[in-house]
């Protein structure tokens, strides 16, 4: 998302909050709770080129965010008790949370742990196993610290955007954008070998991201040993299934979970998608994690956690904490469910019909 892009939906979210819309309409909204995604926790402030800063919250965010949840009086579930409240409604239940991290960051063990054991709340976190490994490919971040380096980028000889003069933060930005969607849209294989190129040009050892970032086997059993702890499953490579052959798409999960319970010696029952958004994880997806036993899969698609998810329960959305909106007034927006509700009327409705739907509420 641009810096515009996201400043004007901090407007529309602070608009909310200082308008009492979101709590008026909560009751409409926010369902039976959340799923939150998080990826990595680190201290410290983003610089000025740091495109994936929305993948990371800092450790004093999230544990002001626990501390507001509980204070709001949500119970703190495991991904295992989300299932068996979908399983078995209880429409006096508090609302829920559930906290999960992406892809096995070495920081989950070493900054969010101790918070989550401080207040005693479960987390999940989903990890590939090739990363685990220590030979996984991180291409985004990867292709951020290449344009970091880089002044000139040309990807025209791909059929791709540009060429990009990278002469200030902006214009990085705006390059690692156009790049990063281009190489979304395509075979993963062709866009890992353009970003690998992109990172021998610039110097940058892509290859050891993983080592540098993610968790060992070893780290990840001594979290694993926590019983605050669910350890899900996150393919091999983090390839985006939807983009694989059925068989492929099929391995590459099979493959993780096999794995991940020879290393643990426990049942792995929880996965999520890479990427995990309409064009990254589909129906195909959604019945093979259904197949393979799983009691949830979780998207990155966004939205609360409602009582018919019950029928869906392989294509789970998920509340993002996003680098950007740091702030506990945006935390309260978001888990009020109002901006999720107001999206999904918009894409259904006419303004005419939005403006009758809401008219009762705002006239009470």
């Amino acid at each position: 998302m641009s810096r515009r892009s996201t400043s004007l939906v901090k407007a529309a979210l602070n608009a909310l909050h200082r308008t009492r819309v979101a709590s008026w309409l909560a009751p409409l909204a926010r369902g039976d709770g959340a799923i939150v995604m998080l990826h990595q926790v680190l201290p410290g402030t983003p610089g000025p080129f740091e495109p994936n800063r929305i993948l990371r919250v800092t450790p004093e965010f999230l544990d002001r965010t626990i501390r507001q949840v509980l204070e709001a009086g949500y119970d703190a579930i495991s991904l295992d008790e989300v299932a068996e409240r979908l399983a078995k409604p209880q429409s006096s239940a508090r609302p829920f949370i559930c906290f999960t991290l992406d892809d096995a960051y070495r920081d989950n063990l070493v900054h969010a742990y101790p918070i989550f054991r401080r207040y005693g709340v479960p987390f999940a976190v989903y990890a590939p196993t090739d990363y685990l490994d220590g030979h996984g490919e991180i291409w985004w971040l990867a292709l951020e610290r290449a344009l970091a380096v880089l002044d000139h980028v040309d990807v025209t000889p791909e059929g791709g955007p540009g060429p990009f003069n990278l002469t200030c933060a902006d214009s990085r930005d705006a390059a690692y954008h156009a790049i990063y969607w281009w190489l979304r849209g395509m075979d993963e294989t062709v866009a890992r070998r353009i970003v690998r190129d992109l990172s021998k040009a610039a110097s940058v050892d892509a290859n050891a991201l993983c080592r540098e970032l993610v968790m060992t086997w070893d780290e990840l059993k001594q979290l694993a040993a926590d019983p605050l702890v669910t350890i899900g499953a996150h393919t091999r490579r983090h390839y985006s299934l939807a983009r694989l052959g059925s068989g492929a798409a099929r391995v590459e999960m099979s493959d993780s979970v096999t794995r991940l319970e020879r290393e643990l010696g426990r049942k792995i029952r929880h996965f999520s998608y890479p990427f995990g958004d309409e064009t990254a994880a589909g129906p195909r997806e959604f019945e093979a994690a259904k197949d393979l036993g799983f009691a949830t899969a979780v998207t990155t698609r966004k939205g609360m956690i409602h009582a018919t998810h019950a029928d869906t329960i392989h294509a789970l959305p998920r509340l993002s904490l996003n680098g950007d909106y740091q702030d506990a007034c945006f935390v309260e927006v978001l888990l009020s469910g109002v901006p999720f509700l107001l999206r999904d009327l918009v894409r259904r409705l006419s303004p005419s019909a939005l403006i009758a739907r809401l008219r009762p509420v705002f006239a009470r």
